[in-house]
C-alpha cells in the first residue's frame, strides 16, 4: 500500500470516528504504532499528514464513508483492543459466597454508594452465592420514608441483583436477644455515667464504677432500659473491651441507646431502645452466615470492635476487606444537606443535576455500565484515590456515542438573514459514521437562521465562514452574504459554525454546576425525548420535554 493511501485510510478513520474532523496528530500515531519502518520519517511526515487531514476534513460523513470503504472497509468499525478488566480473585472462597451491600435508608442512593454495590454484585456473579440488601435504619433521626423504595429501585437501575431484603427495624427482638446474653456472660455494662466522663475515663483507661457491677445488677438496669426508666442520654448499654488497648477508640464501646424523641416511621414508638452500629452489623453479619464483608478502610476500627463480639459469641468470622477511600471534589453527596437543600428549594429534587445521586446521574445520561466499568477499573485498591469524572465520561463516551443522534442547539441566539440565495436545503446526518439518516430542512427567501451570538459577534466583517451542513456565508454586518456550498472552503481556512432554523424549540440545557443555557434545538430533536443525544459542539445530553419545551440535561463532552 502507498504511503499516501496509508494516511488516507487513517485519517478518513479517524474523522469518521470524531465528527468529522480528523486530529493529525493521532493520525501519526496510528500511522506510527502499526508502521514503525516509518518511524525515522517521522518528521518529513508531519506536513503531508496535515495536508491529507485537511483534504478529509473538507469531506461529508457520507463522502468519507464511501472513500473508506474503497480503500479500507476494515476500519469503518471500532476494534476494542484493550483487554476486559477484571476484579481481583476473592481470598478464602470456598464455593458460593454470601455478601451484602448495608446502605441507610437516609436517601436514595448517591455514586459513592455505587462502589459497594458494583463491587459485591460482581463478585456474587462471579462465584455464585447470596447478596443481601440489608437496610441499616436504627437511627430513627436520620431516615427519609421514601428511601425504603428509592434504595432498591437505584439498585435495580445499577445492574445489581439483590437476592434477599433485611430490614434493621424488623429485628430488634435479635439484637435485645444477644444484649442479654452478653450481659449475662459479664462481656457487657451498663452505665449511666455522663457521656463527656464516660469519654475521659476511657481515654484514660480507667473503668466506669457501674463496669463493675454485678450481672444481676447490670440485667436490672437492661430491663428500666428497656422499659423506658431512662431519659435519653441518662443510660447506655456498652460493650467491654480492653482499656489498656493502644487505640482509645476500640476500647469500651457504646452498644445501645435509649431514644424517646422520635418515631421510627416503621415501627412507630414500640422500640425506645435502640442498637448502635457494631452491635447491629455484626449481629445482622453472623445471623447472615455472610462469608465475605467489602468495606472501606475507614470502618478498620467497626471492624475490630466488632471482632469483640465474634470472639464472645464463638462465631465464625467473616473474611475483611477494606478498600481504600475516595474523595470526590465538589459533589454533593451528603444527604441531610440535600434534603435542607430541597426543602429550601435551592434543588429541584434527589434527581438534580448538581447531585451526586445516582438519580441525577440517570438524569443527565450516564449509563449505569460506565459506573460498573469505572469501579470494576478502581477494584479493590487500598490506597487512596480521587474520583476522577473524566474517567467515568470517558466510560460513558464509549457506551453512549455511537447510538447518540446528533442536532443543533443555539444558545443566547441570535438571528441572522442569508442574503444572495432563494433556498437552501440542508441535508445533515444523525451519525457521522452510522448509518442512521439525515435532517433534512429547506430554508426558503426570506433565510433566517439562528446562530450563537457570542460566536457571530466574535467574527470579523468580510470574514468568509461555513454553517455546518448548510452553506457557506461571509458576514457582512447582521447579514450573512450566501458564498456557494463547497466545504473544501474548510481546508482553506473557513470556521465552522452551528445554527437552528428560526421555527427550532425552545430549549434549556441544565448544567452539573447550576448554569443554565437557554437557547433553541432544531425541531427534529422531539425524536429522541428521554434519549441522549449530542448536541453539536456542545456535548451529550438527555432530552426530556417539558410544557411545550426541551429540557435538556448535560452529561458531558
Amino acid at each position: 500500500m502507498e504511503l499516501r493511501e496509508i494516511i488516507l485510510k487513517y485519517a478518513l478513520q479517524n474523522a469518521l470516528f470524531h465528527d468529522g474532523r480528523a486530529n493529525y496528530k493521532a493520525v501519526m500515531g496510528k500511522i506510527m504504532a502499526e508502521n514503525p519502518e516509518l518511524r525515522k520519517r517521522a518528521k518529513e511526515l508531519i506536513p503531508e499528514v496535515k495536508k491529507i487531514v485537511e483534504e478529509v476534513n473538507s469531506l461529508s460523513p457520507e463522502e468519507m464513508r464511501k472513500k473508506l470503504e474503497e480503500i479500507a472497509p476494515e476500519l469503518l468499525e471500532r476494534k476494542k483492543k484493550e483487554e476486559k478488566k477484571e476484579l481481583e480473585d476473592l481470598p478464602d472462597v470456598n464455593g458460593p459466597v454470601r455478601m451484602r451491600l448495608a446502605p441507610s435508608p437516609s436517601g436514595p442512593m448517591h455514586l459513592g454508594q455505587s462502589r459497594m454495590a458494583i463491587l459485591n454484585d460482581e463478585y456474587v456473579k462471579r462465584y455464585g452465592g447470596t447478596l443481601f440488601l440489608r437496610i441499616e435504619d436504627t437511627n430513627p433521626h436520620n431516615i427519609l420514608p421514601e428511601a425504603y423504595d428509592m434504595i432498591p429501585e437505584d439498585l435495580e437501575w445499577l445492574g445489581v441483583k439483590i437476592h434477599q431484603i433485611v430490614i434493621q427495624s424488623d429485628r430488634f427482638e435479635i439484637y435485645y436477644d444477644y444484649a442479654r446474653k452478653l450481659l449475662e456472660m459479664g462481656k457487657a455494662y451498663i452505665t449511666t455515667v455522663p457521656a463527656d466522663e464516660w469519654r475521659k475515663l476511657k481515654a484514660a483507661g480507667k473503668p466506669t464504677p457501674d463496669r463493675e457491677l454485678s450481672v444481676e445488677e447490670q440485667l436490672e438496669r437492661w430491663e428500666k432500659m428497656l422499659g423506658g426508666e431512662y431519659e435519653d442520654g441518662e443510660a447506655v448499654y456498652v460493650v467491654k473491651t480492653d482499656l489498656n488497648h493502644p487505640n482509645p477508640a476500640i476500647r469500651d464501646w457504646a452498644a445501645f441507646r435509649v431514644i424517646k424523641d422520635a418515631e421510627h416511621p416503621r415501627v412507630g414508638n414500640r422500640y425506645i431502645v435502640y442498637p448502635l452500629m457494631n452491635f447491629s452489623v455484626a449481629v445482622d453479619d453472623h445471623e447472615l452466615n455472610l462469608t465475605h464483608v467489602l468495606r472501606g478502610k475507614d470502618h478498620l476500627n467497626n471492624t475490630y470492635r466488632q471482632m469483640y463480639l465474634y470472639e464472645y459469641f464463638q462465631w465464625k468470622k467473616p473474611v475483611y476487606i477494606h478498600y481504600g477511600w475516595v474523595t470526590m471534589k465538589d459533589t454533593i453527596l451528603k444527604t441531610s444537606l440535600i434534603k435542607e437543600g430541597i426543602r429550601r428549594g435551592e434543588f429541584s429534587g434527589w434527581d438534580d443535576p448538581r447531585l451526586g445521586t445516582l438519580r441525577a446521574l440517570a438524569k443527565r445520561g450516564i449509563h449505569p455500565e460506565a459506573i460498573r466499568r469505572y469501579w470494576i477499573d478502581v477494584g479493590l485498591k487500598s490506597a487512596d484515590i480521587e474520583f476522577s469524572w473524566d474517567n467515568l465520561y470517558a466510560y460513558n463516551r464509549e457506551i453512549i456515542d455511537s447510538k447518540a443522534k446528533r442536532y443543533f442547539f443555539v444558545w443566547n441566539p441570535r438571528e441572522i438573514e442569508i442574503r444572495g440565495i432563494d433556498a437552501i436545503e440542508s441535508r445533515a446526518p444523525y451519525h457521522p459514521s452510522k448509518d442512521m439518516g439525515f435532517r433534512h430542512y429547506t430554508l426558503k427567501s426570506p433565510i433566517r437562521v439562528l446562530l450563537v451570538e457570542d460566536e457571530w459577534k466574535s467574527i470579523d466583517d468580510g470574514t468568509l465562514l461555513r454553517l455546518k451542513d448548510l452553506c457557506n456565508v461571509v458576514k457582512r454586518g447582521n447579514i450573512g452574504e450566501y458564498a456557494g456550498n463547497d466545504v473544501s472552503v474548510i481546508k482553506r481556512g473557513a470556521k465552522i459554525i452551528h445554527w437552528c432554523p428560526t421555527e427550532g424549540i425552545e430549549t434549556k440545557v441544565f448544567m452539573p454546576d447550576g448554569t443554565v443555557y437557554e437557547g433553541v434545538s432544531e425541531p427534529l430533536v422531539r425524536e429522541s425525548i428521554g434519549e441522549v443525544v449530542q448536541f453539536e459542539r456542545f456535548g451529550f445530553c438527555k432530552i426530556y420535554y417539558e410544557n411545550g419545551k426541551i429540557m435538556g440535561y448535560f452529561a458531558h463532552r
